[in-house]
C-alpha cells in the first residue's frame, strides 16, 4: 500500500513538473513572463531614444523658446526615437560657437538669427541689408518661396542642414538721449550693434556712432552710459528690461531678421529617411507657430514698452531718407555678398510687395 501511494505521489509530481515546463499553467505563466517583457520594452524605448539638443540664445520667456518646446512636443508625439532637450540663454554656446559645434557633430540643433552665418556663408549678408523687407507678409513670401529654399540649401556646403525659417522680427531703436523720428535725430548717438560690418557701416551712414558689443554686456553698458542706445526686436527689448535704462523707443524697423533652423549634417546623415521627415515636418510646423507667436508677442511687447517709454513713430517720408542714406552701404557690400544674390533678393521683394 505504501509502495502504491508512493508511486502515485511520484507520478503526480512528475506531471506537475512536466506541465510547468510546457507552460501548462498559462495564466500564471503570462503574468510571470509577459510583465518583465513589457517593462524591458519600455525601458528599452527610453534607453534607445536618441537625445537631440536644441541650443538657442534667447531666454525661456521668448517666443523662440515656446516654438522650440512646440518642436519637442511634435517630434515626441510622433516617435519614440528621440528625446528633445531645449537649452535657452546660450547655456550650451553662443550662436557662432553652436553653429561650429553642428559642423563637428557635437551638437544636433541650433536656431540662430541669420547674421552669425555671414561668417560662414557671405551670401547670408543679404538679410542684413537695411530697410529691405517692408513688412512681415513680404518676408513670409520671400522666405517661403524659391529664394528662401535656395538660401536654406546653401548651408549644405558648411556641413549643416537648413530645415525651416523661423522669425526673430524687425529690429527697432531705443535710446536714452532724445526721441528719434528722423535721420537728423541720430547724429552722434552711440548705438550698440552686433559685431556685423554691414550694421556698423549702416549706422555710420545714418550719422550715429555704432559700437559693437556682446549682448550679455549690453544692459550694464546702457546703465552706465557707455552707449546711448541699442536696437533689437520689441520682445527682446521688453524681456531684457531695457526700459529700466532707456527713455525712448522708435519704430525704425531697419532690419528684418529671420531665425534659421539648423541641424548637424553629420548627425542628419545617421538618421533614417522616416526620422528625417518627422524632424523636418516638425521644424516647419513649429516655425509657423513661432511666426504667429512672435507677431503676437511683438504687439504685446510694444504696448508694455509704451507704458514705460516714450514711443515715437517714424513718418513714411523719413523712412525714404533713411533708405537714401544707406544706399551706398548696399552698393558697397553687393560685391562681398554676391551681386546675383542681392539682385535676386530685391527682385523677390518687389515681386511680393
Amino acid at each position: 500500500m505504501r509502495k502504491l501511494s508512493f508511486a502515485i505521489l511520484f507520478a503526480m509530481m512528475l506531471g506537475v513538473l512536466f506541465l510547468a515546463g510546457c507552460g501548462g499553467d498559462q495564466s500564471a505563466g503570462s503574468k510571470s513572463v509577459a510583465k518583465p517583457v513589457e517593462d524591458s520594452s519600455d525601458s528599452g524605448k527610453k534607453s534607445e531614444a536618441r537625445k537631440l539638443r536644441v541650443s538657442i540664445g534667447v531666454n525661456d520667456k521668448h517666443p523662440e523658446y515656446e516654438a522650440s518646446m512646440k518642436f519637442k512636443e511634435i517630434v515626441e508625439s510622433k516617435t519614440d526615437d528621440f528625446e528633445i532637450e531645449v537649452y535657452s540663454s546660450g547655456q550650451i554656446a553662443d550662436d557662432r560657437t553652436a553653429i561650429e559645434m553642428l559642423q563637428f557633430g557635437t551638437l544636433e540643433i541650433t536656431i540662430p538669427s541669420t547674421s552669425p552665418l555671414v561668417n560662414f556663408i557671405p551670401e547670408y549678408g543679404v538679410f542684413d541689408l537695411p530697410f529691405s523687407i517692408p513688412n512681415e507678409q513680404v518676408a513670409d513670401k520671400v522666405l517661403d518661396g524659391p529664394f528662401g529654399t535656395k538660401m536654406l540649401e546653401m548651408v549644405d556646403q558648411q556641413d549643416l542642414v537648413g530645415l525651416a525659417w523661423w522669425e526673430n522680427g524687425f529690429r527697432n531703436l531705443t535710446n536714452d538721449v532724445r526721441p528719434v523720428s528722423s535721420v537728423d535725430d541720430l547724429k552722434g548717438m552711440k548705438i550698440r550693434t552686433m559685431e556685423n560690418s554691414i550694421h556698423l557701416d549702416a549706422w555710420k551712414a545714418l550719422g550715429a556712432n555704432p559700437t559693437p558689443m556682446a549682448f550679455t554686456e549690453l544692459f550694464t553698458a546702457l546703465q552706465q552710459g557707455t552707449v546711448d542706445g541699442q536696437e533689437n526686436p520689441y520682445p527682446t527689448i521688453l524681456l531684457s528690461k531695457y526700459f529700466e535704462v532707456q527713455k525712448h523707443i522708435s519704430n525704425t524697423n531697419h532690419v528684418y531678421t529671420p531665425f534659421i533652423f539648423l541641424f548637424s549634417k553629420k548627425i542628419w546623415d545617421e538618421l533614417s529617411a522616416e526620422q528625417q521627415v518627422i524632424i523636418k515636418e516638425a521644424a516647419l510646423e513649429a516655425g509657423k507657430f513661432n511666426r504667429e507667436r512672435t507677431r503676437e508677442v511683438a504687439k504685446e511687447s510694444l504696448e508694455g514698452l509704451k507704458e514705460n517709454m516714450t514711443f515715437t513713430e517714424v513718418p513714411e517720408s523719413e523712412f525714404n531718407k533713411f533708405k537714401e542714406k544707406v544706399q551706398p552701404i548696399i552698393e558697397k557690400y553687393k560685391g562681398q555678398i554676391g551681386e546675383s544674390i542681392v539682385d535676386e533678393y530685391y527682385a523677390e521683394i518687389e515681386k511680393n510687395k
